[in-house]
């Protein structure tokens, strides 16, 4: 078995390691504790969120070690090549200074290029930007975009719009520029400035504001779709990370039903949306949805209208990650299972070795 994880989140030991790389003033206030660096969203899980045995053997925070991440997760799941998701800088959407944002953004960037993580040839990395000023993200995106260990550019879905907005397009229009698909990764959905984390407010408990983050992916998706997006950047693909994908069919049935009567307001939109989700969108496993009956996964894929939507992905290390080895075996199709473990990734991080 050969597999592609396409949401792995390492991070530092200590971010002191960060520091080498930020410009003053927030250096000073980072080193002083004057400055968060990876603010939560206020919703806590009760049991946690890492797996217990991912702490390194000499210490540390989980997914800080790569020897470790590959001696147990590379290594015995076959997994050929990793896209490294930043855990500890996800939720810097909701800032609401967007120049320490743009500033906590590049030195990271910079921290990760320096990095060991990039000691081991499997590992590819996602650089983060700072959606509070797009113009300083499509500069950062320009600036080291290129670099041929980096494969995606970064947003967290706690964007406080919906992604179609067009104050996003110039780092859309960056992305497009370098080859890189833009993702999107929950993180402190509901705190800072990115308002409610559901359509009707404010939950009380993890389980619902874990449970309710497909309702902003369902939002971000017609909003890329309406917007006109992948008309203005006809290049340019969308990862939706962590989101879910079981909501797709009937977000798409509704979308292509209502243009066909409201495409007056959408007049570049000369297709149903979902021809356009299926050649710009696509979406990562985790959490993979578990019908009581194993065949309706098989259903669910088939009415989602492709074989290459979806893309394996561990969350690691999460302890309600996927292991390849058990997360698609309710597929009857190897051909399916290929697809989803390695293929769709491939041909969508194209700075992969193809």
């Amino acid at each position: 078995m050969t597999v592609i994880d396409t949401d792995v989140h390492h991070t530092w030991r200590s971010v002191q390691e960060l520091l080498p790389f930020l410009d003053e003033p927030w250096r000073f206030q980072v080193a002083k504790g004057l400055r968060a660096v990876g603010t939560g969203h206020g919703w806590n899980s009760p049991i946690g969120v890492e797996r217990e045995d991912s702490v390194p053997p000499d210490g540390g925070r989980p997914a800080s070690d790569p020897a470790f991440v590959a001696q147990q997760l590379y290594e015995p799941l076959g997994i050929a090549y990793a896209i490294l998701n930043p855990a500890s800088i996800i939720s810097i959407a909701t800032y609401p200074d967007g120049d320490y944002a743009s500033a906590l953004c590049r030195a990271y960037n910079d921290w990760q290029l320096q990095s060991e993580w990039l000691h081991d040839s499997r590992n590819y990395l996602a650089m983060v930007v700072a959606p509070q000023d797009a113009e300083a993200a499509a500069r950062e995106i320009e600036r080291i975009g290129e670099h041929p260990r980096i494969a995606s550019v970064l947003l967290s879905s706690a964007l406080g719009a919906p992604a179609g907005h067009r104050k996003f397009w110039p780092l859309y229009a960056a992305a497009e520029r370098v080859g890189l698909p833009v993702s999107l990764h929950p993180g402190a959905d509901g705190s800072g400035t990115a308002g409610p984390p559901t359509a009707v407010g404010w939950p009380r408990t993890y389980f619902e504001w874990h449970t309710d983050l497909s309702q902003g992916y369902m939002a971000h998706t017609v909003s890329l779709l309406a917007e006109g997006v992948f008309q203005k950047f006809p290049q340019l693909k969308v990862v939706l990370t962590e989101g879910g994908f079981g909501w797709v069919p009937h977000v798409l049935w509704r979308a292509d039903k209502n243009w066909k009567a409201l495409r007056l307001q959408l007049p570049w939109l000369t297709e149903p949306p979902s021809a356009v989700f299926r050649r710009h969108i696509r979406l990562t496993t985790q959490p993979m949805e578990e019908p009581e009956k194993p065949g309706h996964l098989e259903n669910l894929i088939d009415m989602m209208g492709s074989d290459e939507l979806l893309m394996f992905s561990s969350d690691y290390p999460h302890w309600d990650g996927d292991d390849p080895r058990y997360s698609l075996r309710a597929l009857k199709s190897e051909a399916l299972r290929e697809k989803i473990l390695y293929g769709n990734a491939l041909a969508t991080f194209t700075r992969l070795p193809q």
